[in-house]
C-alpha cells in the first residue's frame, strides 16, 4: 500500500515537471467570485465542491469550536510534523494535531499521527475542546448527508427530464415509421405488411423495456467522519511560503495535493477560522453581512470591482484545479472566518487543492473518513495476538517453544513483528510520543505493544536456535533459515533507516526508546551488535544446504 502511494507521488512529481515545462513563462487562467464566468466554471468543472457560509452552522457552535481550537494551541497540542519527502525528513510549515475516534491513527508522508480522543479524560479545558470538535463533526456528518441526498434528487430529476426528451424523440421517430408503413400498405405488398406487423410487435416490446422506470439507486451510505486533522497557519512566521506556480494565485501555505489515506470517494469537510484581532478584514462581521459568496445563491450578478478583488487577496483561499490539466481554468474560493467547504464525490481523486495564505493567522479543522483497515489499535493488537499464538510455554518448566515451524507461518509472524516495530512503536516514539504530555490515552496501549514486540523478539531467537542446531531433524530447516534470513535482512535495513532519521533530526524521545531496544537486544540475545554485510549474505546464502548461521546470528543482534 505504501509502495502504491509512493508511486502515485512519483507520478505526480513527474506530471508537475512536465506541466511546468509545457507552461514555460505562461500561466493558466483562474477565476475568483469577482470574475465573470466563475459560477459557470464551478458548476461545470468543480461540481463536487460545496461552500457553507458561516451562518449555516448552528447558533453557538462557532464560539465553542473557535474556543476549542485556541485552547488546543495554547496547551501546546499543535505541533509541526516531521514528514518524509523524497527520502528527506522535513518539518511541515503547518502545526497540526489529530483528534478523533479512540485508537485511530492517520498516516501521511511516511508519518503516523495518533488521535487525541473525541472524549478525552484529561483536564477540563482540553476535554471541553475535544467535545466541541466532536459536536462540529456530528454537524458535518448530518449536513453533508443532507447535501448528498439533495444532489441525488437533483440528478434524478435531471435524468428524468432527459429521459422524457428521449421518449418524445422516439415517438416522433415511430410516427415517421408509421407513415412509411402506410405507403407500403397502399401498394398492396402483402409480404412487407406481415414483416411490418412483426416489426411493430418487436418494437412495442422493446419500447416497453427501454422506457420502464430505471431501478432506484441504493441509498448512499451515511457519512461517518472518524478523525479531524487540526491545522494552524500563521503567515507572519511562515517565512518561506512559495508562490503558486501554475496560475499565479499567490503565496501557498499548503501546496497542491490530494488528501491521502482516505476511504475512496469519501467526502472531506473543512471548517476555517481566521484568528480575531490579527486580520485586516472585518472577520466575523463580514460573514454575518454575507460578504462571502454562497454557491447555492450565486450565479446572478458577479461583481468585478477592484475593491472586492483586492479584498479577496487578503482572505485565506482554497485553490482547486483539475489534476494535471492545462486547459481548465483553476478556481480560487475566498474563505471568511467561520466558512466551511465540502469536497464530495470523486473531487479529491480527480482534482487537487491548495491553501492560499491570507493576512491573518488561521485554524482549519479538516474532517475525514480515514482508511483505518490497518490503522487502528484494535487492528494491530489483533495482529499481535495472531503472532503470539505460535509460542507455547510449558506449564511446569516455563520453557518456551514454537508451536509451528511451517515457513508460511513463520513468515506471517515475522511480517507482524516488523509491522508492530516499524509502523507503530517507532512511529509513536518518533512522532506520537510527544503527545504523552497532554494525552495519556496511548501510554498503556503502547506499553502493551512493546511487551508483545519483546515476545516476538524471543520467538525470533527461538527460531534462530532451531536453525542453528545442526542436530535438528527438521526436514524444512533450510526453508526456515531462508525465511528467517529474508525477514532479518528486511528488518536490519529498516532499523538502519530509522537510525539515520534519528541522527539527522536529533529526536530525543525516540533515542530513549532506541537505546532501550539496543540494550534489550544485547541482554536478551547475548550477541554483539554487528553490522550486516549484504554482499556477504548473498554470497553465503546457501552453504552445504544451509544458511550461514553466523550471518543470521549477527543480523538478529543488529539494532
Amino acid at each position: 500500500c505504501e509502495r502504491e502511494r509512493e508511486r502515485e507521488r512519483e507520478r505526480d512529481r513527474w506530471c508537475r515537471r512536465r506541466l511546468l515545462q509545457e507552461l514555460g513563462e505562461q500561466r493558466i487562467p483562474f477565476l475568483s467570485p469577482t470574475d465573470p464566468g466563475f459560477q459557470q466554471l464551478w458548476d461545470a468543472s468543480y461540481s463536487g465542491l460545496a461552500l457553507r457560509q458561516a451562518g449555516a452552522l448552528p447558533e453557538g457552535l462557532h464560539e465553542r469550536v473557535q474556543s476549542a481550537l485556541t485552547t488546543l494551541r495554547r496547551r501546546g497540542c499543535l505541533l509541526r510534523d516531521l514528514v518524509r519527502v523524497r527520502d528527506r525528513d522535513v518539518f511541515t510549515a503547518v502545526s497540526r494535531a489529530l483528534v478523533g475516534q479512540p485508537g485511530c491513527t492517520y498516516r501521511y508522508l511516511d508519518t503516523r499521527l495518533f488521535t487525541i480522543p473525541w472524549h478525552c479524560e484529561e483536564d477540563e479545558g482540553q476535554t471541553s475542546a475535544c467535545k466541541a470538535l466532536w459536536e462540529l463533526n456530528q454537524f458535518f456528518c448530518m449536513d453533508i448527508q443532507q447535501y448528498k441526498n439533495a444532489r441525488g434528487l437533483k440528478r434524478k430529476h435531471s435524468e428524468s427530464e432527459n429521459s422524457g426528451s428521449q421518449e418524445v424523440s422516439k415517438e416522433e421517430s415511430g410516427s415517421e415509421k408509421a407513415e412509411k408503413d402506410q405507403m407500403l400498405e397502399e401498394k398492396g405488398e402483402r409480404l412487407e405488411k406481415e414483416e411490418r406487423k412483426e416489426g411493430e410487435e418487436d418494437s412495442d416490446s422493446g419500447q416497453g423495456c427501454s422506457h420502464s422506470s430505471p431501478s432506484q439507486p441504493s441509498p448512499s451510505s451515511p457519512v461517518h467522519f472518524n478523525i479531524t486533522l487540526i491545522n494552524y497557519m500563521d503567515p507572519t512566521s511562515m517565512t518561506q511560503l512559495k508562490e503558486e506556480p501554475y496560475y499565479g494565485m499567490g503565496k501557498m501555505a499548503v501546496g497542491w495535493h490530494h488528501d491521502e489515506n482516505l476511504v475512496p470517494l469519501s467526502p472531506v469537510a473543512v471548517y476555517s477560522y481566521s484568528c480575531p484581532g490579527e486580520t485586516k478584514s472585518e472577520g466575523k462581521k463580514e460573514y454575518e453581512e454575507g460578504a462571502s459568496r454562497v454557491k447555492e445563491e450565486a450565479g446572478g450578478d458577479e461583481g468585478t470591482s477592484k475593491e472586492e478583488a483586492e479584498k479577496e487577496k487578503t482572505c485565506w483561499r482554497v485553490g482547486l484545479k483539475v489534476a494535471w490539466d492545462i486547459h481548465t481554468p483553476g478556481l480560487a474560493l475566498p474563505l471568511q472566518s467561520g466558512d466551511c467547504y465540502y469536497m464530495t464525490d470523486d473531487l479529491n481523486r480527480t482534482h487537487q487543492h491548495c491553501v492560499l495564505a491570507g493576512d491573518t493567522a488561521r485554524f482549519s479543522s479538516t474532517h475525514r473518513v480515514a482508511q483505518c483497515s490497518t490503522g487502528t489499535l484494535e487492528y494491530i493488537q489483533k495482529r499481535c495476538s495472531e503472532a503470539l499464538e505460535n509460542i507455547h510455554t510449558d506449564p511446569e518448566t516455563g520453557t518456551k517453544s514454537l508451536r509451528s515451524l511451517l515457513p508460511a507461518t513463520l513468515q506471517h509472524i515475522e511480517d507482524i513483528h516488523n509491522e508492530v516495530e516499524f509502523e507503530w512503536l517507532r512511529q509513536y516514539w518518533f512522532q506520537g510520543r510527544r503527545y504523552a504530555r497532554f494525552c495519556s490515552w496511548w501510554s498503556k496501549p503502547m506499553e502493551g505493544l512493546e511487551t508483545d514486540w519483546k515476545e516476538m523478539e524471543r520467538m525470533t531467537q527461538l527460531l534462530l536456535a532451531v536453525v542453528e542446531d545442526e542436530n535438528s531433524v527438521q526436514e524444512n530447516r533450510r526453508d526456515m533459515a531462508e525465511t528467517l534470513l529474508n525477514a532479518l535482512t528486511d528488518r536490519q535495513q529498516h532499523r538502519q533507516t530509522w537510525r539515520d532519521r534519528v541522527v539527522s533530526n536529533s529526536i530525543e524521545s525516540y533515542s530513549v526508546w532506541s537505546n532501550m531496544v539496543e540494550r534489550y537486544m544485547v541482554e536478551h540475545n547475548k550477541v554483539k551488535n554487528n553490522r550486516l554485510d549484504i554482499n556477504r549474505v548473498e554470497s553465503n546464502r546457501v552453504k552445504s544446504n544451509r544458511v550461514d548461521i553466523n550471518i543470521v546470528k549477527g543480523l538478529q543482534g543488529c539494532e
